[in-house]
């Protein structure tokens, strides 16, 4: 297959890959494949829901270079002194960030509390309810979109800035990207608005009624910035000579913590990214709808493919391998 065929075989999809909208790919440092479908170009920028927890490692790992955060194994409450715990619960107070970091902090309930944090005046403050319960820590694999919003919270206290800036300024310029607008809007049709809209976006994130960006999905980027963010990770926290983030964080980052279960494809558990295969040093932070950043750092070759809302897609791993990376390496 060919990428005139590549092309034609996406265009011509009724199954996973027909909401694909653009595929960017970097080998050694070059371009090596550019493609868009559904009206989209090269510069556009799609919500890439759950490849926003990817990020969010990336910042918490500046955070820590930084010296705003101490240590990964710091108490979450540390950073909200003034946060009223409710009567009776003490797990909360032993949640640290790595918790946060590895999905392994305990929640109450069975199902997380969308509308109630999604309706609230602050999603971080109102997340924090859900921290905690009576299990205690387990160490068990628990995928929590809104818990990963305290993370936010974390970054903004830490540093003293808002967690938008932070970004700006510590990741998307020093990579040569575009800056992040606050999207604006947090009403609930927005927010389906947000999802479900099959049209480009502007080089926005989602926030919440204080400003504070959603932690868990809402950032908005092109396949080309996810293959460069890749490519960051690739050269293990450098890009363009830069040191942006150490390279010991990024090797803690993608070192798996946790083996998942058949939801996951089997699939290692780092900071908040996937290491899809025991044996090989392939990475990835992934959303709903396939969107990806796919690291191989066997070939050098860091990828980035967006899509449009469509349920039940999840993992492109395998997409990726037996259809992109053929391609370019033909």
């Amino acid at each position: 297959m060919n990428k005139e065929q590549l092309h034609r075989y996406i265009s011509d999809s009724t199954g996973n890959e027909s909401n694909i909208c653009q595929i960017y790919a970097i080998k050694g440092g070059e371009t090596v494949y550019d493609d868009c479908w559904h009206g989209f170009t090269t510069g556009d920028a799609m919500n890439v829901n759950s490849v926003t927890k990817g990020v969010m490692a990336l910042l918490a790992g500046i955070a820590l270079d930084k010296g705003c955060i101490k240590s990964v194994d710091q108490k979450v409450m540390e950073f909200f002194p003034d946060y009223s715990v409710k009567r009776g619960e003490k797990t909360i107070y032993e949640v640290t960030i790595r918790h946060l970091l590895t999905m392994t902090a305990p929640y109450k309930g069975k199902s997380e509390p969308w509308t109630k944090v999604c309706t609230s005046e602050d999603w971080t403050l109102a997340a924090l309810d859900f921290l905690g319960g009576r299990k205690g820590i387990t160490g068990e694999f628990r995928y929590a979109t809104l818990g990963i919003q305290i993370l936010a919270g974390i970054i903004e206290r830490a540093s003293g800035e808002k967690c938008i800036d932070f970004a700006n300024k510590n990741l998307f310029e020093p990579l040569g990207l575009p800056k992040r607008i606050l999207h604006g809007d947090s009403s609930k049709e927005d927010q389906f608005d947000f999802f479900m809209n099959k049209n480009p976006r502007k080089y926005e994130w989602y926030s919440d009624p204080q400003n504070t960006v959603t932690a868990g999905w809402g950032l908005c980027m092109s396949a080309r910035e996810m293959a460069v963010v890749g490519e960051l990770v690739l050269n293990n926290g450098m890009y363009n000579g830069n040191r942006i983030i150490s390279a010991e964080y990024i090797h803690d980052m993608l070192r798996p913590y946790l083996k998942l279960g058949e939801r996951f494809g089997y699939m290692n558990y780092g900071y908040l990214w996937y290491k899809p295969f025991d044996d090989r040093e392939v990475y990835a932070a992934i959303g709903d709808s396939g969107n990806i950043i796919y690291v191989n750092k066997e070939l050098n070759v860091s990828v980035g493919i967006t899509g449009t809302f469509k349920p039940r897609i999840f993992d492109r791993v395998d997409f990726i391998e037996q259809k992109v990376l053929p391609v370019i390496d033909g």
